[in-house]
């Protein structure tokens, strides 16, 4: 037990209004059992909707840990309610949390700071035409996904153009603004960062050759290989940049920075998640317990991350 947090009252913020509400409920239970399993006070805030100001005051936590995903959750809200509330909490503030959780703003983030990301356009809901998504820009093929939210929920990949169109509306579905990003084929890998430290590469290896929902959450056949075996300088080029582009998109405290490989060995930077899962797939914890460090002293470095801000 860590000093600085064995008096504080930790309120742990689960659940949400997203599509991936679940995914956030097992993050949250897992950061629960680690605290608890560590002898800390700690108590469960559900997030069901504006009702979670109620939920928080009763609690009256020293400190929360975020344990959500997807919109008013990773994407700046919660966070500036906390900052109003005066609770310290975990991961970026409003502003990084913002930038990251929009995939189309980041990519141009990337692109102008010469950062490698895949070619991509943006489709908006309300001015959307079916006869013009610009898909010939980039070509076949393509990863179609909602921009603002994660977990590859409502995400589709269109190998050619008669899929197109229904990809498209599928990821409506879920966001008002969709991105058309090219599909690159190779490597899937993921850079993790923790209180300034570079983790090891996680390879994601999958049977179909992509990393979507089923391949995340449901399949037994996906494995995760850490460290990533790559060569020296293909570790410190890709462990380098992960942290670049985290504090060009002002993270704070930890974040995972996607990325894939070309079979050239040309990197790509995907996303940046400001909330990594914290569930039995998720693989933040991986790169951690490749360092030694165990589940619930990953939970106890985040939550020190967010007293260190507090203090600032």
């Amino acid at each position: 037990m860590i000093d600085a947090l064995a008096k504080k009252k930790i309120g742990v913020i689960m659940g949400g209004l997203s599509a991936e509400k679940d995914v956030s409920m097992t993050s949250g239970g897992a950061v629960m059992a680690a605290l608890e399993g560590a002898g800390y006070n700690v108590h469960p805030i559900y997030f069901n909707g504006p009702g979670v100001v109620d939920e928080i005051r009763k609690v009256s936590p020293d400190i929360v840990f975020l344990a959500l995903h997807g919109r008013y959750g990773e994407d700046g809200t919660i966070q500036g309610l906390l900052e109003i509330m005066g609770i310290p909490y975990t991961g970026s503030g409003v502003a990084g949390s913002a930038l990251a959780m929009d995939k189309s703003v980041t990519k141009k983030l990337l692109k102008y700071h010469g950062i490698p990301t895949a070619e991509f356009v943006t489709l908006w809901k309300d001015r959307f035409d079916p006869k013009d998504t610009m898909a010939e820009c980039i070509g076949y093929p393509l990863v179609v996904k909602p921009s603002t939210l994660g977990s590859t929920i409502g995400m589709s990949f269109v190998y050619e153009e008669k899929d197109l169109l229904p990809a498209i509306e599928l990821a409506f579905e879920h966001d008002r603004e969709v991105l058309l990003e090219k599909f690159i084929e190779g490597r899937e890998i993921t850079a993790g960062i923790l209180d300034g430290r570079k983790l090891p590469l996680v390879e994601i290896v999958t049977p179909k050759g992509v990393y979507d929902y089923e391949a995340k959450y449901e399949s037994h056949d996906t494995m995760y290989v850490c460290p990533a075996e790559v060569d020296e300088n293909t570790r410190v080029m890709l462990q380098d940049m992960a942290l670049d582009v985290f504090n060009l998109l002002q993270g704070h405290s930890v974040g995972r920075v996607d990325f894939r490989i070309d079979k050239e060995g040309k990197p790509y930077v995907l996303e940046m998640n400001t909330l990594p899962g914290m569930t039995g797939t998720s693989l933040l914890p991986k790169a951690a317990a490749a360092v030694d460090i165990d589940f619930a002293g990953l939970v106890e470095t985040i939550l020190m991350g967010a007293l260190k801000r507090d203090a600032r």
